[in-house]
């Protein structure tokens, strides 16, 4: 058996053609362009070009997209002063701080005072909070993206066996509130859960966020079973490889994605996606 491969950049491609007429609407009905700011903090390589990526994805979506840079010196006041201004922008319907920060800058703080109508990467407590009570919010765009492709590939969670190795609050946690309001059943692990192989046999859906390279091995894998494989992680020899061992598992799964090119493009989609709709929300 071979694995169905989930295209992430084709998924996401059909994700960005559904923002870009919702804008295109937005516009024509609203007089409202969805605006997005991102923060950039700092002279990180990968942060510039995530940010790069970030503002040609808006770009070509149809928004209006602006990039405020500050050096790695700034201080936490200076950081927080153009969260404020940004706040206050009634142009600006998502706000999005690159991270990491530089060490000396304490994320948490930052992320709290973006207005949680604007935080398009849905880290603010109040649309945590809005997760887990199952109210309306803006979701946290990796998890979110997890779920899209889930949906667009018609592999429903109803009834499913799910487990979720990893529970950071950027991926593990959240996707595993997705996947309950989902009516899944859901385990949630981590790299010292024990037995950890027997509790992925038993999943129809293996969700992998640990960043540990190559860690979920192929016979781990219930024949025909899902996997997502959230982790992106480069080895000494410069390949980029996932949490799951894929060439293993693609012998096992019943559809898998890869790494590049699975979960990764779909973070940004929904990025996009949170834009709009924060943008809608803005006009009603």
């Amino acid at each position: 058996m071979s694995a169905r491969i989930l295209d992430g950049k084709a998924t996401a491609a059909l994700v960005r053609d559904d923002v870009r007429r919702g804008a295109v609407q937005l516009l024509a009905e609203r007089g409202v362009q969805p605006g997005l700011a991102v923060v950039l903090v700092g002279d990180d390589p990968a942060s510039h070009v995530y940010v790069k990526n970030k503002d040609k994805a808006a770009h070509e979506v149809g928004f209006a997209v602006r990039t405020e840079r500050l050096p790695a010196t700034s201080t936490l006041a200076e950081l927080l002063a153009v969260v404020e201004r940004l706040n206050a922008d009634a142009s600006v319907h998502g706000i999005l701080v690159q991270l990491p920060l530089p060490a000396h800058l304490d994320a948490s703080v930052v992320i709290e005072r973006i207005d949680p109508r604007k935080d398009v990467d849905g880290l603010h407590a109040h649309n945590v909070a809005a997760l887990a009570m199952g109210r309306p919010g803006l979701r946290p765009c990796t998890p979110a993206g997890c779920i899209e492709i889930l949906d667009r590939h018609s592999l429903p969670l109803e009834g499913a066996e799910v487990i979720v190795i990893g529970r950071s609050m950027l991926v593990g946690k959240p996707f595993a509130f997705l996947a309950l309001e989902r009516n899944a059943t859901v385990t949630m692990a981590h790299s010292r859960s024990r037995d950890l192989p027997a509790l992925c046999r038993r999943a129809d859906l293996v969700v992998a966020a640990v960043g540990r390279p190559l860690m979920v091995k192929g016979d781990w894998i219930r024949p025909g079973a899902t996997v997502l494989d959230v982790g992106i992680n480069r080895l000494p020899d410069g390949r980029l490889v996932g949490d799951v061992d894929y060439a293993a598992a693609v012998g096992h799964a019943g559809a898998i994605t890869p790494v590049p090119g699975g979960i990764g493009p779909m973070t940004i989609a929904m990025l996009l996606a949170n834009t709009l709709q924060a943008a809608r929300t803005a006009c009603r």
